[in-house]
């Protein structure tokens, strides 16, 4: 059995528990570390879920993977301990992860392993083989609903009022690592564009706040010299967290599940 251990126990945590307490194969649902403790034990036992809560530091001590699903700003202090451990991590975190490039070192040196999952992504599968060639562009547009962008620091930094947008805004435009910057838990998707693809500096983003829209859209554009694509998903928001879509906790199960399924579709 592959115990693992969740870092986190919100929106996406919280349903990967549930996973991996209803049962996965070949996987066990080992502990669980969150900031708040005696809150993770009282939505661990309204769920009906038994796992015990613990540091982080204890957390790798008893498991083998590691899923990082907390705030952006918790993402080194869950990912240093776990890589030194030479444990595998799988995080949904791509914009904390571009400001993190020497993790990628680290897991290379402790023989570790970085998984950064879909999420609420599509078609990262062609955009990694296009990027076998050569790609001319690639650009993410994304429509959020005005409220699921609140608390950006691009927002306060240029002094807009998210609460006072009445219609279809683009409130950003440049490059996938300045996206990343600017709204650390709004664009984990195109930082994994980036990564799957010409990189952070060269992916193209466009953030739009649109009060006409009650879904995450996200639409990506793609030049290559063996392909022309595009793609468009329309992603429910979280109850819990309107910036985190539905499909990213069902994105980090179907990758726990592939770490032990005898059949992997997909690249």
């Amino acid at each position: 059995m592959i115990k693992v251990g969740l870092a986190g126990l919100g929106a996406i945590g919280l349903p990967v528990a549930a996973a991996l307490h209803r049962g996965i194969p070949g996987l066990q649902l080992a502990a669980v570390s969150a900031r708040r403790e005696e809150n993770a034990r009282q939505k661990l036992q309204a769920a009906g879920i038994d796992a015990p809560v613990m540091p982080i530091a204890r957390l790798v001590e008893r498991a083998d993977v590691v899923v990082e699903c907390a705030p952006a700003q918790a993402f080194r202090a869950i990912a240093e301990p776990v890589l030194e451990a030479s444990r595998t991590l799988i995080t949904v975190s791509g914009a904390a992860l571009l400001e993190a490039g020497d993790l990628v070192a680290l897991a290379e040196k402790k023989g570790a392993r970085i998984i950064l999952v879909t999420g609420a992504l599509l078609g990262l599968d062609a955009v990694r083989a296009a990027a076998e060639r050569h790609i001319a562009m690639i650009k993410m547009i994304s429509r959020k609903p005005p409220l699921s962008l609140k608390g950006a620091p691009y927002l306060a930094a240029h002094g807009i009022d998210i609460t006072a947008i009445t219609a279809p805004r683009c409130i950003f435009k440049g490059s996938a690592r300045e996206g990343a910057r600017g709204f650390p838990a709004n664009v984990n998707v195109a930082a994994a564009l980036s990564l799957a693809g010409i990189g952070p500096d060269r992916t193209e983003l466009e953030i739009w706040a649109d009060p006409t829209v009650t879904r995450n859209i996200h639409r990506i554009e793609v030049e290559a010299d063996s392909a022309r694509f595009s793609m468009t998903i329309e992603n429910l928001p979280s109850v819990e967290n309107p910036s985190t879509g539905q499909m990213t906790p069902l994105s980090v199960i179907a990758a726990l599940r592939s770490l032990t399924a005898p059949l992997r579709v997909g690249t």
